[in-house]
């Protein structure tokens, strides 16, 4: 058996895993993040010893945290769980459990995941994007996970696409992610209902859109359209330094499936300098969905040993 923990801004995922080729769940808790950290580090050892207790084997615990994951354990930056900044999770964890704990960052867990268990087999050079409130990237490359110097690798969300722009939340101006994200569809969406362009049967909600789309509404697709068009834009500039063979789309926007995706390839094909001397590179939806961090956690407390290596 294997443990993962999601850190997320709302929520905190615990998932216990079969330790195979398929890692299959087999017990799943969550509960709320608590806005203190001492809190949440003692919720988190409630939440995975109650997995530990569950089974006689002991099991590698993996954490993954929304945000910049030192590989000392320590998370340097959170915007969404500002009470983690400079707050040794991971040895707190391990002392309250008795067990080693690996800690890394959730988008990197998440690609870990697709690229062991799931829409990433096959392949040893994937790029992960998740397009959610932000844009979280994870990258593997010869078959590794890029972790960079201190674990930070993958925060390609804040690349600056256009410098021009209105500043971001972040206080950055134009970074991917403002253009690019779940948040930047929803954006668009609520602008085209109130121009009176997109009709809705409700009010405006990720899965109003979503039935909109569905139905075929023109506003939704040419909103899906736009917004394809600034991911595949981040997409290409990682394609020209990186040269995956597979690009997988996840978080919660890659619900909106294969209107998404195939509009992303569409574009990408348009915008990457030489495309037409290079090989095709796949576009696929992630398959691991809200599992990915969690399941991925898992597997890197399985691998840590390894350095991340096959």
């Amino acid at each position: 058996m294997l443990i993962g923990v999601d850190v997320g801004g709302t929520n905190i995922r615990v998932l216990s895993v079969d330790d195979d080729d398929h890692a299959r769940v087999t017990m799943r808790s969550s509960a709320p993040t608590p806005d203190d950290a001492d809190e949440l580090a003692a919720r988190i050892v409630a939440l995975v010893g109650d997995h530990l207790a569950a089974d006689t084997v002991e099991a590698p615990v993996g954490v993954a945290v929304a945000g910049l994951a030192h590989r000392s354990g320590t998370v340097h930056y959170s915007p969404n769980i500002r009470c983690l900044v400079h707050y040794p999770l991971a040895s707190t964890v391990a002392a309250g459990l008795g067990h080693r704990v690996v800690m890394g960052n959730d988008a990197n867990a998440a690609c870990w995941a697709e690229y062991r268990i799931g829409a990433g087999r096959g392949v040893d050079d994937l790029l992960l994007v998740t397009l959610g409130t932000g844009i979280g990237t994870g990258m593997i490359i010869g078959g590794r996970l890029v972790e960079g110097a201190h674990g930070f690798a993958g925060e390609s969300g804040h690349m600056v696409i256009d410098q021009h722009a209105r500043a971001h939340h972040t206080g950055q101006h134009g970074p991917w992610e403002m253009t690019a994200s779940g948040t930047a569809l929803m954006s668009r969406a609520r602008s085209a209902v109130e121009s009176g362009q997109l009709q809705l049967h409700s009010d405006l909600s990720p899965t109003a859109f979503a039935a909109a789309l569905a139905n075929g509404d023109a506003a939704a697709l040419a909103i899906v359209d736009e917004v394809a068009a600034q991911v595949a834009l981040g997409c290409a500039n990682l394609i020209m330094v990186l040269d995956p063979a597979r690009i997988v789309i996840g978080g919660g926007l890659s619900s909106l499936g294969e209107t998404l995706r195939a509009a992303i390839d569409r574009h990408i094909a348009s915008v990457v300098l030489g495309a037409q001397y290079r090989p095709a590179v796949e576009v696929v939806l992630a398959t691991l969905g809200d599992d990915a961090g969690a399941v991925g956690a898992a597997l890197w407390a399985r691998d840590a040993q390894e350095k991340f290596s096959k």
